[in-house]
């Protein structure tokens, strides 16, 4: 049987510069795909109107250049990404999926908001408020929730450099599919852009376990045999001094600041060489590549 190219994504959102943990994730993702000549996709996850900048879509092709990563296909750059790459220029096929889980009975509308969920569950785990309530889909305000999985609900997931491994759905509750403003959520979009572009390995970080079942369950539901037979690999987090991960929301330094100051990348990419195992000497892309090969 013939097995399809590797395809893989890079898909940064753009709603704050990217920091180092963005960049090492970028370089392992490249390295896998390259050593196994596969094919790269740049996704930049612009839904969140609300929190995109233009300099911070800027700011992902500057990146791209500083790290010497290029890519098979998406934009060439800021005003090609607008005007043919942008996730709110797919917002028709967001919605035929949306439609299929409508029909297939797989959704419930919900009216409450993240205080009213956190005065219930300070988690902010969703605690059923709307399940049965029969609420209108098409009322103002509504968000549009999955049924969560049944009890004992397992999904098959393919490891990078390991087996399979059933896993049970237990930590997934009703998340939302569709926003109150109308608009696509994450796990919804982020599945559909990969079924779309025939994506078949996903790189990303331990802290997104959980949407990486949210989306299988997804697939289950959907039949999206394609998606439900890609590979995962969630790496670990880089963190910083107090062991707490990197991020833009917490204020982690950006890598446009590295770039200001004359930082080269080659710690990010002696990083990426200790967390897929490869010598500490693997300090060039090159160099991933080929330990990778």
């Amino acid at each position: 049987m013939e097995h399809s190219p590797l395809r893989t994504r890079l898909a940064p959102t753009p709603s704050g510069l990217l920091h180092p943990g963005n960049g090492l994730s970028f370089i392992m993702t490249w390295a896998i795909a390259r050593a196994k000549q596969g094919q790269v996709l740049l996704r930049i996850d612009d839904l969140d109107k609300a929190r995109t900048r233009e300099a911070y879509v800027e700011d992902v092709f500057r990146t791209l250049d500083w790290l010497g990563l290029d890519y098979d296909e998406g934009p060439a750059g800021v005003d090609d990404f607008f005007a043919n790459w942008s996730q709110h220029t797919r917002l028709e096929q967001y919605s035929a999926y949306l439609q299929q889980l409508m029909e297939g009975r797989h959704l419930f509308a919900c009216t409450c908001s993240r205080k009213q969920i956190r005065d219930i569950n300070a988690d902010g785990r969703y605690p059923g408020t709307c399940c049965t309530r029969s609420l209108a889909f098409n009322a103002a305000k509504t968000a549009w929730r999955i049924i969560a999985p049944p009890k004992n609900t397992i999904v098959v997931l393919n490891h990078w450099r390991n087996s399979q491994e059933k896993v049970a759905l237990e930590p997934i509750d009703a998340f939302v599919v569709r926003q109150k403003n109308g608009f696509p959520a994450y796990q919804l979009a982020s599945l559909v852009d990969d079924l779309l572009h025939g994506i078949n390995l996903i790189v990303r970080g331990s802290d997104l376990w959980d949407s990486t079942l949210s989306q299988l369950y997804l697939a289950q539901l959907l039949e999206a045999e394609p998606f439900l037979n890609s590979t995962f690999w969630h790496h670990p987090l880089l963190t910083g001094n107090d062991g707490e991960k990197l991020s833009k929301s917490k204020g982690a330094g950006s890598l446009k600041a590295w770039r200001e100051a004359g930082k080269s990348p080659t710690p990010l990419f002696k990083q990426a060489a200790a967390l897929l195992g490869l010598e500490e000497e693997a300090g060039s892309l090159e160099a991933l590549v080929a330990g990778l090969a």
